[in-house]
């Protein structure tokens, strides 16, 4: 069985990086006169942000969102096609599903994003009680799916778009904290890595009009929002009509105001710039945190990978952001263990990278094969699953250590934390993360969620530091 883990025990609802078991459902908004929609999301980032926005176009067409399915006149599931193990979970799903619908035989039943666009034709003549199939380019499309789908008809459009961005639909912040939340900045990907079927189901890049993103944040700030996160699946190659580049945007939105953390993801170690990197030093809001997949060690394996970039190539990318923003800059990773053909020395490789680089936290998997990718077409899934299994192991044993020992540098030090909300563990805590991405529990005392708060760092683990809050004269002496 395929297995994801994520260094340290990351917790996966952190807005980090895709975490393909997590799900997130929508709340409840008030319904009266109206019908009510249950939004389920699956996987990364990009997928949470896609469904504050078909929220946003279902309540346009009169729908008003519930965290409680029983209640649903119509249920989404926001798929991830990344991992087999994230399409299973959602066949699981719809089996469950489809008991309820025996129930409540009027309930329409739609699955949304890069598991409808890799699998319609399965999904609609396997899973008889799917209604609706929805690729990430025709939201704008589901009202007239539903009326379709109301009729007795499958309500079917998975067209991928050139040119499609939402940027004028306003997005419903499901699950908001109302202190961080995502902005989405641009759609697709043209990397086309031999593992990764993210081209195939989500399309070509195009980026997003930077005054619709720098007014979307300028609005969330106003509003007391402290943090907003820019996405896309290879921000580094954001470039709207050849006038502002990924720096500049960046740069665009730390200057709407002092007090709004900005933060991105992802970055491609082929495109990440120092111009990126100078800008990030150049402003105090933007956080000094870099998640740079690596995916390997290894540079036979990278080349199989189609990733476009060598160890060394990799290697003076961080040695750039050390050097650039400086030793204490938070970077995070992902690692594939077991790809094709996988020696055990280009393992090792990876182990010697991760002792090299001294990531603050990763996400490793070991490699899952997915139909219609480069590599499932070219090369042979070899490495035995235990083999794959074992080689990740060692991978997370050394990363965690790692986490461990960069987090025990932080006590004695004083951090700025971000308040997000309650400790999962105690009510008496408070939860932020401060600006390299970690996160900070600390006694609740007279704070609020939004607050910037100081905290002295007194214990951790390798997931999580722990403190104390600092009155402004503490902090300063």
């Amino acid at each position: 069985m395929e297995q994801k883990i994520v260094s340290s025990l990351k917790i996966l609802t952190d807005a980090d990086k895709e975490a393909c078991e997590t799900v997130r459902v929508s709340e409840n908004e008030p319904a009266i006169g109206k019908k009510r929609l249950f939004i389920e999301s699956y996987g990364c980032q990009m997928n949470f942000s896609d469904s504050e926005i078909v929220a946003s176009v279902m309540r346009d067409a009169g729908y008003a969102t519930t965290s409680d399915e029983q209640h649903a006149d119509v249920i989404f599931l926001n798929t991830c096609a990344i991992r087999d193990n994230a399409e299973q979970k959602v066949r699981n799903r719809l089996r469950h599903l489809n008991f309820l619908k025996l129930k409540k035989p009027g309930m329409l039943i739609g699955v949304l994003g890069c598991m409808a666009e890799r699998l319609k034709t399965q999904l609609l003549e396997e899973e008889q009680m799917v209604d609706i199939v929805t690729g990430p380019d025709a939201y704008r499309d589901l009202p007239r799916l539903v009326q379709e789908a109301e009729t007795g008809q499958k309500g079917v459009n998975v067209f991928l778009s050139r040119e499609e961005t939402y940027a004028d639909i306003s997005p419903i912040r499901l699950n908001s904290n109302g202190v961080t939340a995502l902005v989405s900045i641009m759609r697709g990907c043209d990397n086309m890595c031999s593992f990764c079927v993210v081209p195939l189901t989500r399309g070509r890049e195009r980026s997003r009009d930077p005054y619709s993103i720098v007014k979307e944040s300028r609005d969330l700030f106003e509003r007391g929002y402290r943090e907003v996160t820019l996405l896309g699946q290879n921000v580094d190659s954001y470039k709207w009509e050849n006038k502002v580049n990924f720096a500049q945007l960046l740069e665009m939105v730390a200057l709407i105001d002092p007090d709004l953390r900005v933060r991105f993801s992802t970055s491609h170690p082929k495109d990440i710039t120092d111009e990126v990197l100078y800008t990030i030093k150049k402003y105090d809001n933007i956080c000094n945190y870099i998640h740079l997949p690596a995916q390997s060690g290894n540079s036979r394996v990278l080349e199989m990978m189609n990733r476009t970039y060598n160890r060394e190539w990799y290697l003076e990318r961080i040695d750039s952001i050390r050097r650039i923003i400086g030793e204490d800059c938070g970077i995070s990773h992902d690692l594939i263990s077991g790809f094709c053909s996988e020696t055990e020395e280009e393992h090792q490789d990876s182990i010697s990278l991760l002792e090299y680089v001294r990531f603050d936290f990763g996400y490793m998997f070991s490699y899952s094969e997915r139909p219609g990718t480069l590599a499932a077409k070219k090369y042979a899934d070899d490495i035995p699953a235990d083999v794959k299994q074992r080689r990740l192991a060692e991978i997370i044993e050394v990363q965690q250590r790692i986490s461990l020992e960069r987090n025990q540098r932080l006590i004695g030090t004083v951090q700025k934390v971000l308040v997000e909300g309650t400790s999962k563990r105690s009510e008496n805590d408070f939860s932020g993360r401060m600006d390299q991405n970690k996160r900070v529990i600390f006694p609740r005392e007279h704070y609020k969620i939004g607050d910037y708060v100081n905290v002295m760092i007194t214990e951790c683990t390798a997931a999580t530091l722990k403190g104390k809050a600092l009155t402004e004269v503490e902090a300063i002496f």
